[in-house]
């Protein structure tokens, strides 16, 4: 059988991440099984101490567990090879190498599901600040339209002012022709009053018998 060359891992931020997955649990007597991540994993030939080592698999590799005799458990490994390896050097939940590829899936979902979010926020707030300078637009339009009815209402008062004092000129030009055309009438009728007692009188024919 050919040794199977051991690969340590490196994946430090990883296994932060799987902190407090199951490990350590007993073995079934045959399934799936996993070869740790923490040490170099030697396999024997059998299931003692005595036999020789025939080579190494992989930390975290995928194997399957077929019987279990004193502290060595039998696995077929992947390459199709059965050999012989201490039980408490294999886990019964799914190693880093196996679950990353889920993890990068979940890691790649959320990051959809981000960028789906940032997308709806963007377009809310695209939204937003449209509404915003639409608004902004109309209360300029309105500032102008008032300072517009303020300028006319200023141009009404100015005139009105301006008939008004037209007006009052009026009425008082009125007022004074009544007075002098009053003034007049009464000045002619004192004149005629004092000119007519002066008036020589005309005799009446009768007088003529008289004389």
């Amino acid at each position: 059988m050919q040794a199977t060359t051991f690969r340590f891992p490196c994946r430090a931020a990883l296994l932060g991440l799987l902190i407090g997955l199951g490990s350590g649990q007993a073995l079934a007597e045959s399934g799936d099984a996993w070869v740790t991540e923490d040490l170099t994993t030697y396999v024997r030939s059998g299931p003692t101490d005595g036999y020789r080592i025939v080579g190494t698999l992989t930390a975290g590799e995928k194997v399957q567990s077929l019987s279990s005799k004193g502290n060595y458990t039998r696995v077929k490994s992947e390459s199709g090879d059965t050999v012989w390896i201490l039980s408490e050097e294999l886990e019964d939940t799914p190693s880093a190498r196996e679950k990353l590829p889920q993890l990068e899936a979940r890691v790649a979902e959320l990051t959809d599901e981000l960028d789906n979010i940032n997308a709806t926020w963007e377009e809310r707030v695209a939204t937003m600040k449209q509404n915003l300078k639409n608004r902004a637009e109309r209360i300029d339009e309105l500032e102008t339209r008032n300072d517009e009815l303020e300028s006319d209402a200023e141009t009404l008062r100015k005139q009105s002012r301006e008939l008004n004092a037209r007006l009052d000129t009026q009425e008082e030009d009125l007022l004074m022709r009544y007075f002098t055309y009053g003034g007049g009438v009464a000045g002619a009728g004192l004149l005629v009053g004092l000119i007519v007692p002066h008036l020589p009188r005309r005799r009446k024919k009768r007088d003529r018998w008289f004389q």
